[in-house]
């Protein structure tokens, strides 16, 4: 089998990339990125620098792939910023990517990387695979018509996609600080350097995260799976958790640390990312999809 992962030298896509390496039903692995990406050992892999708008990259890339991960976007912030830009990638070629394998390949399993953000806010207690969309940023409008989209191709049998939606991915060392969500990511490795942090959430605030290792396994089983249904869109599992509890998780995996960790919410904060409700995956949960078992198990998995 051979697997796509467009997108490989982000956060995620690296993490992606090893997990096939040394995935025994894997045969050969396609890493496409706009930067050089160091090719995981394990496994023979092409590496292909550029844009995947670009069609002899695009042909390149995607011949003889079984599977096409599609991880690249401009996200949240920055697509608010260029609107421009963000459409060319997360509209655009995006489509474009879908049409193309619509017309050669319609057979491709086509595992697309959605976000949460398509949910309306104020969120419903409990948010389920029912729960109706009404994204108010561009990112989240973005990714709802492709989500769309792909899931339209598939009832027409033109492509074989699914649209899996990621809570919080835990946690990227340096995470970009123009980010809102920073924060999060810059906890764990602030506790484990013993640095101190003060946090714009309060201690009962609650998020849905998921290590980095998780969300790539269940992108990898994505894009395994043998038999997906009709419900091509769907969020994943992951924890609902207070930052109470997950700096306690982090306490204890670091117990020798000095790092001090202080709450000061910011109510803009506290509504996007600390003011989620209960949340429900039947459908992922019955694929198959996967959780950290708790929130020691994501602290361990998302900084290994």
């Amino acid at each position: 089998m051979k697997i796509a992962v467009i997108g490989a030298g982000g956060f995620v896509g690296q993490r992606v990339a090893r997990r096939l390496a040394n995935d025994p039903d894997i045969e050969r692995i396609a890493m496409v990125d706009r930067v050089d990406v160091p090719a995981p050992d394990g496994k023979p892999v092409t590496t292909h620098v550029g844009d995947f708008a670009n069609p002899a990259l695009r042909d390149a890339a995607l011949d003889g792939a079984d599977a096409v991960i599609l991880l690249a976007a401009i996200l949240g912030g920055a697509a608010e910023a260029d609107y421009a830009l963000a459409r060319a990638v997360n509209v655009d070629a995006t489509l474009g990517l879908f049409e193309h394998l619509r017309d050669t390949r319609p057979d491709t399993r086509m595992v697309f990387a959605s976000t949460i953000a398509v949910y309306a806010k104020p969120l419903p207690d409990p948010v389920t695979d029912a729960t109706p969309f009404a994204p108010t940023m561009i990112y989240g409008a973005q990714k709802l018509m492709m989500e769309v989209a792909l899931s339209n191709f598939a009832a027409r049998g033109w492509l074989d996609g699914v649209s899996l939606r990621p809570s919080g991915v835990m946690a990227r060392d340096g995470a970009d600080a123009g980010l809102k969500t920073a924060f999060m990511s810059r906890l764990f490795w602030c506790v484990k350097r013993g640095e101190d942090i003060t946090l714009p959430v309060a201690e009962d605030s609650r998020t849905w995260l998921t290590s980095v290792d998780n969300v790539a396994a269940n992108f990898v089983h994505g894009a395994k799976l043998t038999d997906i249904g009709t419900d091509r869109a769907f969020t994943l599992p992951a924890l609902s958790l207070t930052f109470g509890e997950l700096v306690a998780a982090l306490k204890s995996r670091f117990p020798d640390s000095p790092s001090t960790v202080t709450f000061a919410p910011d109510p803009e904060i506290v509504a996007l990312f600390g003011s989620y409700p209960r949340l429900e995956t039947a459908t992922a949960d019955r694929l198959g999809f996967t959780r950290d078992a708790d929130a020691a198990a994501l602290v361990a998995a998302a900084m290994i």
